[in-house]
């Protein structure tokens, strides 16, 4: 292998590392496959539950491990992993496959989590993709015990370590942070949205995803760059590129503490125009990370986790907890949560859609309002804990005003049974995001039946543009300045603005310092995004005027090309904000 050679994945997690590789062989079992005589069947069915106690033991020895770190990341992952080793889909499937095909319990774990896997098969969305990894643990886990295999990481790696792997289970990556200050995790799967990136960008430990094959050609001690920024991995640096990325490292996190030094203060402009910064978050357990990076609420949390890997429906108690725990987590700060957003290519385990497009069928709202028993449950959860702290209720992939009155009509019929059966709600307010070009047409409309808009920039985008950002032969039509998207958002929030309601914005683009000069000349009240982007965001804000804003939005829209406009925004924004939007040169080697 030559000195400095660089692998590309994808950047999960900013921040650079610089250390010795730490490789954890995480590849499949070659699993073994044999046939019974009946007399052997019902050993094999007693030695697979037993796989299954075991399981279920060591993720509770986890979780108690886990469990001690303040503001851990991991435990509702892992109490996910312990619900799937019950799931029917799972249990007695394998089960039967072991009785009446008469075959070993590694085999028939694997047939069952491939049947389990089809459910979430060529999904449009790439979180739901992510969490077929999540069967795959659980199976694995199972496998491992019936072959006598270790189930955790045997060895932790010392402090500074380049964790690298070809994928990590969300137990692996839990146990090594417990045990061990990692520098960094490389793994050669996964993708942005898998539970190491995401638990990786939520305690800011640099993170490069989907890097291909370096876990089969690292060696343990080898020295390693890891940019997290750039998705860039470098292995075997000569001693001067070590010396320039750990120089780059400590500019980078001198950086990092000047911008948190505004963590308190508020995202106010020269000419006093005032943004709420807020977060997207997914787990009650990230909310330590937005707090410290000085969130002022949640601008999206999803919950469409409450139905992975599952075979049974969460019931109204479980929403409850589960709503309640975050928003006196955030109180009294405001907590925007999301409906299921749900159908087309998201869908609960075992549930099927026969339609040649799923992704243009039933889908968020259109979804929960055919499917009351799915969407009950959830209202009548969230109107209990409302009492807890300041609730936002916001509905997705909204078209048209009849779906909004009718949800709202639901959450009335539901405030009024809980009122006679005795139980304190709150109304909370209700707003909808603007995704779908249908909404955002008639957003006049829309506006006169909501709290507030939210609009989600990337499936905004994509729809408009009619594009997959995951296709690589269209990606490069996806440009969040083209004339279109900014036309659609300047009506928008000029709709909004005429009903006096504000407007918020939660795709990526609410997160991308580039383009707060534009969202301020828009009109936007509220961003929200993950917790570490806030900081330079509210640095650009707070040097920022929206008068500018304004007069940058009139001369892009006079533009043509997608390319013209940002040629004009780039030139702007480093011309106002020298020094500010130098992150990738900081993040960079010296003379980069």
């Amino acid at each position: 292998m030559p000195v400095g050679t660089t692998f590309i994945g994808l950047a999960a997690s900013p921040g650079i590392a610089v250390g010795k590789a730490w490789p954890i062989d995480r590849r499949k079992l070659k699993t073994p496959r044999a046939r019974l005589e009946p007399e052997q069947v019902p050993a094999e069915v007693a030695r697979f539950k037993a796989a299954i106690e075991a399981a279920d033991a060591q993720l509770a020895e986890v979780r108690e491990k886990v469990a001690r770190l303040e503001g851990s990341e991991h435990l509702a992952i892992i109490d996910m992993h312990r619900l799937m080793l019950k799931d029917e889909m799972l249990v007695a499937e394998a089960q039967r496959l072991i009785q009446s095909d008469r075959v070993n319990a590694e085999w028939a774990v694997r047939r069952a989590i491939r049947k389990i896997k089809a459910s979430f098969s060529e999904l449009a969305d790439e979180y739901f993709k992510e969490r077929r990894a999540d069967i795959d643990y659980v199976g694995e886990r199972i496998v491992k015990n019936l072959m006598g295999e270790g189930t955790e990481v045997e060895e932790p790696p010392p402090d500074g370590a380049i964790v690298i792997s070809h994928d990590l289970s969300p137990a692996d990556t839990a146990l090594l942070l417990h045990e061990r200050k990692v520098g960094a995790f490389v793994t050669d799967a996964g993708t942005a949205t898998s539970h190491t990136a995401i638990v990786a960008r939520a305690l800011e430990v640099p993170a490069v995803v989907g890097t291909g094959r370096l876990a089969s050609i690292v060696a343990r001690g080898d020295w390693v760059v890891v940019d997290g920024s750039r998705g860039m991995v470098l292995l075997h640096p000569s001693a001067a590129e070590r010396a320039d990325y750990e120089e780059a490292r400590q500019r980078l996190a001198e950086r990092e503490k000047e911008l948190l030094a505004t963590r308190d203060l508020p995202a106010e402009t020269h000419d006093g125009v005032r943004l709420q910064l807020v977060g997207n978050i997914e787990f009650a357990e990230e909310i330590p990370n937005l707090l410290a990076h000085g969130g002022e609420g949640v601008g999206l949390y999803r919950t469409e986790f409450l139905f992975l890997a599952r075979q049974d429906l969460p019931d109204e108690e479980e929403h409850y907890q589960t709503y309640r725990r975050v928003l006196e987590a955030m109180a009294p700060r405001p907590v925007t949560i999301r409906t299921f957003d749900l159908g087309g290519d998201k869908l609960p385990v075992g549930t099927r859609v026969e339609a040649e497009n799923p992704a243009m069928g039933l889908r968020g709202l259109r979804y929960c309002l055919r499917h009351l028993d799915i969407f009950k449950p959830q209202l009548r959860g969230l109107l209990r804990a409302s009492v807890h702290g300041h609730l936002k209720i916001m509905f997705p992939m909204v078209s048209g005003a009849a779906e909004v009155r009718a949800a709202k009509r639901l959450v009335a019929e539901l405030r009024d049974e809980l009122r006679r059966e005795g139980i304190e709600t709150r109304l909370p307010p209700m707003g909808i995001m603007i995704e779908v070009p249908a909404a955002a047409q008639v957003a006049d409309r829309l506006a006169r039946e909501c709290d507030f808009f939210s609009i989600g920039t990337n499936d905004l985008i994509q729809y408009t543009m009619a594009i997959d950002r995951q296709n690589k032969d269209v990606a490069y039509l996806y440009r969040p300045l083209h004339l279109s998207v900014l036309r659609t958002l300047r009506f928008v929030c000029d709709a909004a603005r005429a009903a006096g309601i504000p407007v918020s914005m939660c795709g990526e683009m609410a997160g991308d310092p580039l383009y707060v000069l534009v969202l301020l000349g828009l009109g936007i009240h509220e961003l929200s995004m993950n917790g570490p982007a806030i900081p330079l965001v509210k640095r650009v804000v707070r040097a920022a005027s929206a008068g500018d804003g304004q007069a940058l939005v009139a001369q892009i829209l006079e533009l043509t090309t997608a390319g013209e406009i940002e040629d004009v925004v780039k030139l702007e924004m480093a011309r106002r904000f020298h020094g500010l939007l130098e992150g990738d040169a900081a993040i960079g080697p010296a003379g980069g």
